[in-house]
């Protein structure tokens, strides 16, 4: 179910039990939209305790904050939230999974940064809206995505987005034009003041996860996950 799980102290007093989670599924489990999404969102219920509020993700930058499950599922491409027992999610197929939280501060969101994404920093953004919500000392993971060796595109596409993040321009392992929306992603986080932690895995190469590259419409969605106890 978890290909990655790393769990963070909100209080110094390790009796509050109060804690922020960080994860990323696996293929095990399927989160495309449809009819079976329902109960695999039952299954990480169970599993972590929290219900985890959804995105309707179109590849934007716009940002919203959350403080329950219960109010629809928002067209954005980020969230943040600094309420407890509530679990933020991002899914994705090859595009970069952004997860960051302010331990201390009890603050966490997630970001979506596909190619326009990282066009429109859409993580600087999330950052922005988790320093007014209080974050001070975050930190981000990136997850599972596609890498610059395998992210064929067109030669203008790469002159477009690398004139916009130019740490994205690469070259495929084969010589062709690439992105690496890792790469950028990394850049403007650091720009941000945002420490990094990398969790590693290509999705194309790496079948623990789904990958439209590989799988075309057939792909299944994974997800980034963090949550406050």
């Amino acid at each position: 179910m978890f290909a990655f799980r790393e769990t963070f102290a909100l209080d110094p007093d390790p009796a509050s039990g109060s804690r922020v989670e960080v994860a990323f599924t696996d293929a095990s489990l399927d989160l495309r939209e449809g009819d079976r999404l329902d109960g695999v969102l039952a299954a990480l219920t169970d599993a972590t305790g929290v219900d985890f509020a959804r995105l309707h993700q179109i590849h934007g930058a716009d940002v919203v904050e959350v403080d329950g499950p219960g109010h629809g599922i928002p067209t954005a491409d980020a969230q943040v939230t600094a309420a407890r027992g509530l679990g933020l999610m991002v899914r994705v197929a090859d595009c970069v999974p952004v997860v960051l939280a302010d331990a201390a501060a009890g603050v966490v969101g997630v970001a979506h940064a596909g190619r326009r994404g990282a066009e429109l920093d859409v993580v600087t953004r999330t950052v922005e809206r988790m320093r007014a919500l209080g974050a001070v000392d975050m930190t981000a993971w990136v997850g599972p995505h596609i890498c610059g060796r395998c992210y064929e595109v067109p030669a203008t596409m790469r002159e477009e987005v690398a004139a916009v993040v130019p740490t994205t321009y690469a070259d495929t392992g084969w010589g062709t034009p690439a992105l690496d929306l890792g790469a950028g992603v990394f850049t403007q986080l650091a720009a941000a003041g945002v420490a990094t932690t990398t969790v590693p895995g290509c999705t194309l190469e790496d079948e623990r996860f789904h990958s439209h590259r590989r799988d075309g419409a057939a792909a299944g969605r994974f997800a980034g996950l963090v949550w406050l106890s």
